[in-house]
């Protein structure tokens, strides 16, 4: 008969099943690999002096890592999180720290979960601490260090990134889990089904892909009602993962790095014509609660920079999106949105005018900027100069163009706009080149 502890338990399976020791933890083989800065921390059990800073995705084991070196190194272990602490928690802590170093000579790991929620103020806290010795930190982020802690912490700490698990990875853990003592000891299984569709939701995350399995077990349990006495192996289906959890949980931070790294993929997947990504990506910010106008307005900009003269309609098609999204809002919005990313990511590319205008504002701000051509100069001043008979009007012109100059010999003797032979903006090759000899007589 199974036992009921195993499937309803107040203790989260996740946290049962929290490894031990090093060899436990999967994954991760960069930052634990032979030799690595943090295997040589765990394994050393002795003192540790160097403050560290965990940083990766959720449930890739940065707790974990923080409690087996604390262990391995025999400290005095404190943690909190800086989701609900403020300054005053951590003063406490320091005090203490300060007293045990100075009158016991014992040293204490603090450990900060989450350190990006703190401000500037509450990290300044830390610094007397870390630089006298009286208490080493470990702290954990999700987000770049580089934004969310301050530098004077940075420089003081040594930074171990962690990446996303992969399913082989997880799909060890959900099997320990169902047979180790501290899980569910053998009397659950996994069908297929079942699993694959827990490996589709963790998204990389373990401590989810735990959860996820934890509640589907339930639901297992309670599916069998008054049966649930009559077996000893608790078959968890695919129907019971479905009723105990709705959709994969999109991993999407508005305000974090996921900001910064999904919009950057999407751009770059349409800038590199691949539409099936850019399109994920832009699933991903939509499902995650982006902004749909900051969607509408990075798509403005790509038609602008990336497609320019290649296809001029794709600006009035982003400029148009933007317009439908503002109008019909969302969920509609998603569908104009997706028509500007497919046409963007297929249509032909060129980044000529975004060159061109670059280049000429580097000229301008390096001093470029003689005076401009008595005969260009507006009616009212070319009279007071008398140059007006000097300008040559293009409609008077066959041809409908002048052959007179522009602009100052220094500016003339550059070149800004450089067709490309791509899109529409192949015949501008051929034409740019004819018109200026003629204006240029060149």
């Amino acid at each position: 008969m199974v036992d009921e502890f195993r499937f309803l338990s107040a203790t989260p399976l996740a946290a049962r099943m929290r490894p031990r020791a090093l060899a436990d933890v999967v994954g991760q083989s960069k930052a634990l690999g032979q030799g690595s800065a943090l295997r040589r921390l765990i394994e050393a059990n002795a003192p540790v002096s160097q403050s560290i800073i965990l940083w990766g995705p959720p449930g890739t084991g940065k707790t974990t890592l923080a409690n087996l070196i604390a262990s391995a190194s025999g400290l005095t272990f404190r943690e909190i999180s800086a989701v609900n602490a403020g300054v005053k928690e951590v003063r406490e802590v320091i005090e203490q720290a300060k007293a045990d170093s100075q009158l016991y000579s014992k040293q204490t790991v603090l450990f900060i979960d989450e350190i990006h929620r703190f401000s500037k103020t509450q990290q300044d806290a830390l610094l007397p601490a870390v630089e006298a010795g009286w208490l080493t930190l470990i702290a954990a982020t999700t987000e770049n260090p580089s934004f969310s802690v301050i530098d004077p912490l940075l420089s003081r700490a040594l930074l171990i990134t962690l990446d996303s698990l992969d399913d082989t990875s997880i799909d060890e853990v959900l099997s320990r889990a169902l047979t180790d003592e501290r899980g569910f000891a053998r009397q659950a299984k996994l069908e297929s089904e079942a699993r694959s569709a827990i490996l589709a939701r963790a998204n990389g995350d373990l401590r989810r892909a735990l959860t996820t399995l934890e509640a589907a077990a339930a639901a297992a349990w309670m599916r069998l009602g008054q049966d649930v006495k009559d077996v000893d192996v608790i078959d968890v289906t695919g129907e019971d993962v479905a009723a105990s959890t709705s959709v994969a949980a999109s991993r999407y931070d508005r305000a974090g790095d996921q900001h910064y790294d999904i919009i950057s993929a999407f751009i770059k997947s349409v800038r590199g014509s691949d539409a099936d990504a850019a399109i994920h990506y832009l699933a991903r910010m939509i499902d995650g609660g982006e902004d749909p106008r900051f969607i509408a307005r990075r798509l403005i900009i790509l038609a602008a920079e990336d497609i320019g003269l290649a296809e001029p309609t794709a600006l009035s098609l982003a400029v148009s999106a933007a317009q439908a999204v503002e109008t019909i809002g969302m969920p509609e919005g998603r569908i104009p949105l997706a028509e500007a990313t497919i046409f963007l990511a297929l249509a032909p590319k060129s980044n000529s005018a975004y060159l061109a205008i670059n280049e000429a504002l580097s000229d301008v701000r390096s001093g470029l900027t003689p005076s401009v051509p008595a005969h260009l100069r507006s009616t009212e001043l070319s009279r007071s100069v008398g140059k007006t008979d000097d300008y040559k009007y293009p409609h008077d012109d066959p041809r409908m163009i002048a052959e007179q100059s522009y602009a100052d010999k220094k500016v003339l003797a550059k070149t800004y706009y450089r067709p490309k032979a791509s899109g529409r903006e192949t015949g501008l090759v051929e034409l740019w080149a004819k018109l200026r000899a003629i204006i240029r007589k060149k």
